[in-house]
């Protein structure tokens, strides 16, 4: 009777893809376990388990003791809760799920953007409110030439261009290299916010990034400009944003992400110029799925001794 791998499953990171997980391999769930039991579980499976599932988002440091680890197959893109120097020095692979959540996130860029620019969730409350029969709200401003710059023009920010111009915004970008598109450059994220009426960031979480959106960046977006974050939460500086949506040094934010989620600041929540959502940008059932089948398509390659589909290089 052929056995099953053994897999180590790190976090309940998407419930459906957990259960076909179980199925497949000898799943071993590390998350339902005590501090104690955890290494105990460790341990047992020293020689014997090649691979672990994650959320890309969150890793357990305790499955870094698994010497036999040899894979990572996370579920989803940015990678930054996993220690990708001490995946390299470990000689541990790992792989996310690019792509397939491309139009997804794309498309609640455009949402925030229209919702934003055009005060739709306060407009909302503005019917409900019976404020409107008191009289008419005040009046936004449209989006058609208007400058849409972008911070992390990669996969998905070229998703969003594609949304985009038929609005008829114009596209400027700023990425580590000048990618030689037609759309404008800018060498810096301050020098593109001045050139911006909706600055948005797609910036992948980490060091590198972290508060890359600061006091400097949004004061030159201007009392006009609006800030929307679609990437990760911890490229923004929250205090500077907080304080320039405060005072209203710019105009509006739309976030999908946040510096702690799912905690978001009370200050945060408590102003009416900036829109929230519970990081949904890939949130659909037909894009989870396509990332969980990515996931399993990785492993299967591993057990299989086949090239990795999506492997982070």
């Amino acid at each position: 009777m052929e056995t099953r791998p053994n897999l180590l499953v790190i976090n309940n990171f998407h419930p459906p893809t957990v259960t076909k997980l179980d199925r497949l391999y000898q799943t071993h769930h590390l998350w339902k376990l005590s501090g104690e039991h955890q290494q105990e579980l460790i341990s047992e499976l020293a020689g014997l388990c090649t691979a672990a599932a994650t959320g890309s988002w969150a890793f357990n440091e305790t499955a870094y003791k698994l010497e036999s680890l040899e894979l990572i197959a996370a579920f989803g893109v940015g990678v930054d809760g996993i220690d990708l120097n001490l995946t390299r020095e470990n000689q541990i692979r790992v792989t996310n799920t690019p792509n397939v959540l491309n139009d997804d996130v794309a498309d609640i860029a455009l949402a925030l953007i229209l919702a934003t620019s055009r005060n739709i969730i306060n407009a909302d409350r503005y019917v409900r409110s019976k404020q409107w029969e008191k009289g008419p709200m005040h009046y936004d401003s449209g989006l058609a030439g208007k400058t849409l710059g972008i911070i992390g023009l990669g996969r998905i920010g070229q998703a969003v261009v594609e949304r985009a111009l038929p609005f008829k915004l114009k596209i400027a970008y700023h990425n580590r290299n000048n990618k030689k598109l037609s759309y404008e450059y800018f060498s810096t994220v301050v020098e593109l916010a001045k050139h911006s009426d909706i600055l948005l960031s797609i910036l992948p979480g980490g060091q590198e990034t972290k508060g890359i959106v600061d006091a400097e960046v949004l004061k030159s977006l201007g009392p006009k400009g609006i800030f929307i974050n679609i990437g990760r939460g911890t490229s923004v500086n929250e205090n500077d944003l907080i304080n320039s949506l405060s005072q209203e040094t710019i105009a509006a934010a739309g976030l999908d992400v946040y510096e702690s989620e799912p905690k978001v600041p009370k200050a945060l929540r408590e102003l009416d110029n900036v829109v929230l959502l519970p990081h949904i940008g890939s949130a659909t059932l037909q894009t989870r799925a396509a990332m969980g089948n990515l996931l399993l398509e990785n492993l299967n390659a591993f057990f299989s001794k086949k090239s990795l589909i999506s492997e982070v290089l």
